[in-house]
């Protein structure tokens, strides 16, 4: 089993540094209608953005095992929360927009796939409380 550690030290305000186990550190802070200055990510936005790098790399790995060059990648994420305490994520929207050339489309379909299905950890653990629909696009590169 591996372990993942974080750290959390108020900065003042409701501002925050989070420091990851890894030695990486971000900002958080909340809007100033709830105390914060609005100075660095919410933390749901952390989340989708977490969500997005760790499918990103599955698509990315899985495509260039397969020997596809990935000229770019684009993964935009868009949550929809609960009105209610908890504000959990219902509905979470993902687009990957994939560049190189002449990759198929049914092979960016399954690497999207095996992401959602079996490898990307947070993806899996926000379906738990988000219908999480995808789409994607398929792009050559300006010759």
């Amino acid at each position: 089993m591996a372990e993942v550690t974080a750290r959390v030290k108020l900065i003042e305000g409701i501002q925050m540094l989070g420091e990851s186990g890894s030695g990486h550190t971000v900002v958080m802070d909340g809007a100033e209608s709830v105390g914060g200055r609005d100075m660095g990510l919410r933390p749901m936005e952390l989340l989708l953005i977490g969500m997005g790098g760790c499918t990103s790399i599955d698509v990315l790995q899985i495509l260039r095992k397969g020997r596809h060059v990935v000229e770019d990648l684009d993964v935009s994420v868009r949550g929809e929360r609960a009105g209610e305490d908890p504000k959990v994520f219902l509905k979470i929207k993902v687009h990957y927009k994939v560049t190189g050339r002449g990759i198929p489309p049914q092979v960016v379909e399954r690497a999207i796939r095996l992401s959602e299905e079996k490898y990307c950890s947070a993806s899996i653990m926000l379906g738990k409380t988000a219908t999480i629909e995808t789409s994607w696009e398929v792009v050559e590169p300006a010759a």
